[in-house]
């Protein structure tokens, strides 16, 4: 049975519901470990909190950002077709799943973060030994996820995210609901990141597959593969 990775993309479109600073999924921290995964043969599904549509962070469409890899999903019909009616958690059976692979962009910091379903499916993932991953605000989707314990997923484990430096440098900290580096470091998270901001850094801690901005995510994807196999 080939290997199978869960992807997480989020519902939500702006800040605060304010349509004068749209957000969604960051195109290229999907594309990157999509194609990566492709390379192994894996099977890849979506998820997102809701289910139904997922918008695109219209940032993230722009050059540089919009690379030949995001360039290329987005105009794969067939991949696109995937995006406007995602399932929701509850359509999901975690034992199906190797690996869980947390997407970014400003928007899942809204919806990952309190989705009872993706915590769920999350636990039951990392407690029969598979990959929990995360890229850039993936991460927001770990926070509040305990395992069976109680205590939360990522405490006492090195980790990496975006960070709170990033967000000033890209002049959203006056948007962003909450400060995702403290809020990890306040659970217990053994938070790091790389010297240089937006420069690509991943983090692996046993099961526990971390990346630090959208330039991570091919090489948080690498390192989950080497992991799988």
């Amino acid at each position: 049975m080939a290997t199978r990775i869960l992807h997480v993309v989020t519902n939500t479109g702006s800040f605060d519901d304010d349509p004068g600073h749209p957000t969604g999924l960051w195109l290229s921290e999907l594309s990157h470990a999509w194609d990566v995964f492709a390379e192994h043969g894996f099977d890849q599904s979506l998820v997102s909190p809701a289910g139904g549509p997922v918008p695109l962070e219209p940032r993230a469409m722009k050059f540089p950002l919009y690379d030949r890899s995001a360039r290329a999903f987005h105009d794969d019909p067939a991949l696109m077709r995937l995006l406007p009616n995602t399932p929701g958690p509850e359509q999901i059976t975690s034992e199906d799943f190797d690996a869980i692979y947390f997407t970014g962009g400003h928007a899942v910091m809204y919806d990952f973060p309190d989705s009872d379903g993706l915590q769920r499916i999350t636990r039951e993932i990392y407690e029969r030994g598979g990959i929990v991953s995360s890229v850039c605000h993936g991460y927001c989707g770990l926070l509040n996820t305990r395992l069976s314990s109680g205590e939360f997923l990522i405490t006492g484990h090195r980790m990496t995210g975006f960070s709170w430096t990033e967000e000033v440098l890209a002049r959203v900290d006056k948007l962003v609901p909450y400060n995702a580096e403290e809020a990890a470091k306040e659970r217990g998270a053994r938070y790091e990141k790389a010297k240089l901001p937006f420069v690509s850094h991943a983090v692996v801690d046993g099961n526990l597959i971390t990346g630090q901005n959208p330039g991570s995510a091919k090489e948080t994807a690498i390192k989950v593969a080497a992991a799988l196999q």
